[in-house]
């Protein structure tokens, strides 16, 4: 699918778009998301809020495990996460990839690696996902 397309379809996940979040490389199985930092991710310490570091590391995770289906019979949803966070970020940007190391016919397990644009390892996570039949429009689900 062209990035392009997943860029377009992605822009309906508001929350990830009204907080910069960018789709960087996305193919299936693996994805790159960015995100500049503001004031608004700080916290009252002015550092990077854990709940934006964690939110970036779940959109990367929703783009490569949904690139290869956006709109088809499947969505693939976030079951469980765990992050530990690393390091303090630094820089003034990060950076999500996000990879695929298992995948069953419902069940998938990522890792996602989160660092600075001066290559600080912020967090790390595991996500596992559900892949979830999609109702067909006007169904109920």
């Amino acid at each position: 699918m062209e990035l392009e397309t997943i860029r377009a379809f992605f822009t309906g996940d508001r929350f990830a778009v009204e907080n910069g979040m960018a789709i960087e490389q996305a193919v299936p199985g693996e994805a790159v998301c960015s995100m500049v930092l503001t004031p608004h991710h700080r916290n009252a310490k002015n550092a990077v809020m854990g709940g934006a570091i964690f939110t970036l590391g779940d959109f990367a995770f929703a783009v490569a495990a949904n690139c290869a289906t956006l709109g088809q019979k499947e969505v693939v949803v976030s079951l469980s996460n765990n992050i530990t966070f690393c390091r303090e970020a630094k820089g003034t940007r990060l950076i999500a990839t996000a990879k695929e190391l298992s995948a069953t016919r419902r069940t998938r397990l990522y890792q996602v690696t989160v660092a600075d644009d001066l290559g600080t390892l912020v967090a790390q996570m595991m996500v596992n996902g559900y892949a979830s039949p999609v109702p067909p429009a006007g169904g109920k689900g």
